[in-house]
Order: C-alpha cells, then structure tokens, then sequence
C-alpha cells in the first residue's frame, strides 16, 4: 500500500486553561466538556464550535487513522488560537503550551504524527525565538496565517521570521484566519466558502509580489486548501503584473507565474477537476495530500479525491506522500 502522508490536520489540548482569568481580558478559547467524548469550543461564554474527542485524543485518531487509510498526520494548531491580537508575551505563552502538547504527541507516536508549532508572529522577535525552540522540541515547522492583524505576509516586519525559517530549516504551512470581509458575509457560511480562498490568494501573492521567494529561494511553503482562489486567478493575477508593472512589480519584477512550482499547495480542492489542474499547475511533487481532518469541510474520506482521480501510481505517490516528504525535509524510511 502506498503510504500517505496527510499535512492538514488541527488538533488541541484536551484540557486548556482559562487564559482570560490568567491574563486577565477576554477573547481567548476555552473547552467546555459538555458531555463524554464532546466538548463545546467557548471564545469567553460565546459558543464558537464543537469539537469531538478525535480533535485532542492522538489515540481515537489514531484508530481513526487505521480505518481511513491515512500512515502519517501532520498536526497543527487550530486557527482560531493563533491569538496574534492578543499582547505578545500572552500570545507566547499561549503559544508554547500548545507548542508543548503537539511535541508531547509526536515523542509517544514517532512513526503516526509530525508536528508544527504557531508563533507569536504579531511581535516577531518572540516568534523567532519560538521558532528555534519549536525545532530543538521535535517539530519540523510552524503554522502561520494569511496575515498578522494588519500585516500581510508581504510587510517587512515579518521577513525577518521567513528569513530564520529558511536558516532553520523549518517548513511554513499558511492557513487562512480572520476572514477578509467576513462583516458583510454573516449569511450562508461564506467567510469559510468565500473568504477562505480569497485570504489563501492573498497570502500567496504577497509573498510572490514582495519578492519573499526571491530572497528566500530554500522557503518551503505549503498553503492550505489547494492555494485557495489563487490557481484559478493566477491569469488574472500574471495579467495585471503585464499591464502595470507601476503597480504589481513595485518590490520584485519577476513574473507571478515563474514562481508556480516553488511553493507547495494542499489537495484540499472538493473536485476532479481543479485537482487535476492544480497538478499541472504545479508539478505532482508540489501538491501535498492535505484533508483539514477533523472538521467537516475537509475531506471526510482522506486521500479518496486522489485515488478516485484516475492519476498514475507515480503521481498517487507523489500526491500521497512524495510532496510531503520534500517539503518538510523527512526521509519516507522512518515512517515504514
């Protein structure tokens, strides 16, 4: 059986303490254990989401893993607790308590969880200093958003993170958060249908536009739900760069499309189709099995999409684990 590696998973600490009483203003994400096996995510006393005992319990998902056909799950935290509009040394602690409990799962199940930390990214000193420590701790990487408050991904503040990223070795997942718009999309879900993919776009171009993988040619970036908007609009986007250069080539002059093929995307993408084009878009190698397990706008039979695809057994490999393994620099050995 061809061994499948899946990059997009969250998970949380069964157990989280009431950051609000500990520092002490509101905002933050608390667990409400309602019931066996079930538990309410709580932002203060608003509910905010429920949550099942697989989304903090490494061993039902685990099992869960065994039935769905999944080896390996890349484990990341859940947007929601980024916190970057929290005060930065509260945004650490947070950070590395969660840090923490990802390590924890990976040393029990070497050969069943990778990890990737989150950072205070809204103060970027604390988050390199994080960084470094999340790779001494085992992770191979870290999580960030779309964007930090007011920052995108493109502001200089944060080169220097991206910067201590390549040094370190460490792989980079971006995952869309805080919505763009979500105030006149209160209807339908669509800050998660609409939003979602746009903010993916947005991250992605302004990392190509502001010449991030240009200076940083060995970044390895992998952006969720198969680049969002971005695949789509890259026609769009390589046009206007044409048109006005006075506006898009401001801070780097090298066309959109010659970066497709130098970051990673998810197969997270509902469709044949746009799986098979976000292939030829990006090479095979550049696109990662990824389910946003385990929350029911994910994949809820992993890596079915790619199987059912009517891909090579080359491709289904690269897809299932190739790409996973290149972006974060890990031998396939170690998981046989």
């Amino acid at each position: 059986m061809c061994l499948s590696i899946d990059i997009h998973t969250h998970i949380m600490p069964e157990h989280m303490p009431r950051w609000a009483d500990k520092f002490g203003y509101g905002g933050f994400i608390h667990l409400d254990h309602h019931k066996a096996g079930c538990a309410r995510m709580m932002k203060d006393d608003k509910f905010f989401r429920e949550i099942q005992a697989n989304c903090w319990d490494p061993a039902v998902r685990a099992k869960e893993c065994d039935t769905q056909r999944v080896d390996v799950q890349v484990l990341s935290t859940i947007p929601v607790l980024f916190s970057y509009w929290a005060k930065p040394y509260d945004t650490l602690a947070l950070s590395q308590f969660l840090n923490d409990h990802i390590a924890g799962i990976v040393e029990k199940y070497p050969k069943r969880f990778i990890g990737l930390g989150t950072l205070p990214m809204q103060a970027p000193d604390l988050a390199i200093k994080e960084l470094e420590r999340c790779m001494e701790i085992g992770l191979v990487g870290v999580e960030i958003g779309s964007h930090i408050n007011e920052w995108n991904l493109s502001d200089e503040n944060l080169f220097p993170v991206f910067q201590a990223a390549e040094e370190l070795g460490a792989a980079l997942f971006v995952h869309p958060w805080d919505m763009m718009g979500k105030e006149n999309m209160e209807q339908y879900w669509l800050p998660w249908l609409v939003g979602m993919p746009a903010e993916t776009s947005l991250a992605i171009c302004s990392m190509i536009f502001s010449g991030i993988f240009e200076k940083l040619p060995r970044l390895r970036v992998a952006f969720a739900h198969g680049g969002g908007s971005f695949p789509a609009t890259i026609g769009r986007i390589q046009h206007g760069f044409d048109v006005r250069p006075d506006l898009c080539a401001v801070d780097n002059n090298v066309p959109p499309m010659a970066y497709l093929g130098k970051f990673w995307l998810d197969s997270l993408v509902h469709s044949h189709d746009m799986l098979h084009y976000i292939v030829k878009l990006m090479g095979a190698n550049r696109v990662a099995l990824g389910t946003d397990y385990p929350f029911p706008l994910g994949e809820l039979e992993p890596g079915k999409l790619i199987r059912t695809a009517g891909l090579d057994k080359n491709t289904q490999a690269q897809l299932l684990h190739g790409a996973a393994l290149e972006w974060m620099q890990l031998d396939k050995a170690q998981f046989e």
